[in-house]
């Protein structure tokens, strides 16, 4: 293989249209925020996409002892602790029964002083469909100020979901979400879990891959899901191997080409994430609802990478800040994990 290319800030760089558009959808982000309250089931503020917990639990990170040398010094202990929270992402918590099978397996690594290392929000679908900055602000900041003026934008997301469609027509996006499709009623612990974009190991770029073992895909479907990962937990260890690809060709591995998976970059195991029967945290306890996963909130050498991947810095500063203030008016809370 050739040498990896390495991290460049221009990955990230908005042009002067982008970052106007970025500072109109944060707006769009506050306002939803400040009433996401009275748009959820739920009587605290949400961030606008936030995830709709099922469960936390403490996990460990085991390192792979075969990790290829030049990797090692990013992995200097045989275990790292980890939080891992499963759960649905949503732009509104509703207290259905059943969900949209599009799940969530976020993971903070901390090292032996309970300091954090990084957060990784993996999804169980591998891609994102829009490429285009513009087109995904308009779209997003359309969807926002639908929920709080009911539907007034509704031919703003049409318009902005036709331009979408030529990025859900490749090969890769279409094979993806026949294979969710097929696999939409399978447990949730049944799926890989991707990082969707590229994250910096230092100065390389790579996308993660989680892997689970011999699970029962089948598991408790008539229960929901809270019931049946208690379930789950209560009987059994949990075990996946992590996967990670590096960008060493920017044609065959895109950084802001997100509705595509990446060839030609072979897969290399780095460890395993490993959770042991009863584990699960308190599910009474309100603050496991306010965890935060923000991958911006990691040390700068492992930081998402690309334009699409920048926007989620704006967007999620401007919505936990919203989120705390109300939080701390409506129930004196005033920190956020």
């Amino acid at each position: 293989m050739p040498n990896p290319i390495l991290y460049n800030k221009k990955f990230d760089e908005l042009n002067e249209e982008e970052k106007k558009l970025l500072e109109i959808n944060k707006k769009s982000i506050a306002d939803f925020v400040e009433q996401s309250s009275s748009i959820s089931d739920v009587n605290y503020a949400t961030r606008n996409a936030h995830a709709k917990t099922y469960a936390v639990a403490k996990g460990t990170f085991w390192v792979d002892p075969n990790i290829p040398e030049f990797l090692k010094p990013f992995f200097d202990r045989e275990k790292f602790d980890l939080l891992i929270r499963l759960s649905n992402a949503q732009l509104k918590i509703t207290n259905s029964k059943r969900d949209i099978p599009v799940y969530g397996f976020a993971v903070q690594i901390r090292d032996e002083n309970n300091h954090l290392l990084s957060n990784y929000p993996l999804a169980n679908f591998p891609l994102f469909p829009v490429n285009s900055v513009s087109t995904f602000l308009k779209l997003f900041t359309a969807i926002n100020l639908s929920y709080i003026k009911k539907w007034s934008s509704l031919f703003s997301i049409i318009a902005q979901i036709i331009k979408v469609i030529p990025s859900v027509c490749t090969g890769s996006f279409i094979r993806n979400a026949l294979k969710l499709f097929r696999k939409r009623n399978d447990f949730i612990l049944s799926f890989d879990y991707h990082s969707v974009g590229a994250y910096r190991l230092g100065d390389y770029m790579m996308k993660i891959k989680l892997s689970p073992r011999s699970v029962n895909k089948n598991m408790d479907k008539r229960q929901n899901m809270k019931k049946a990962l208690k379930n789950y937990f209560q009987r059994n260890d949990f075990t996946a191997d992590v996967l990670i690809q590096l960008c060493y060709d920017l044609k065959d591995q895109p950084i802001n080409k997100l509705n595509v998976e990446w060839k030609n970059s072979p897969y290399i195991k780095i460890g395993e994430v490993k959770i042991e029967k009863n584990s699960l945290l308190d599910p009474r306890d309100c603050s496991n609802e306010l965890l935060s996963f923000n991958p911006f909130e990691s040390k700068a050498i492992f930081h998402p990478v690309g334009k699409i991947q920048k926007l989620r810095e704006g967007a999620y500063k401007v919505s936990v800040q919203t989120r705390r203030k109300i939080n701390t008016l409506l129930h004196g809370k005033k920190s956020e994990l």
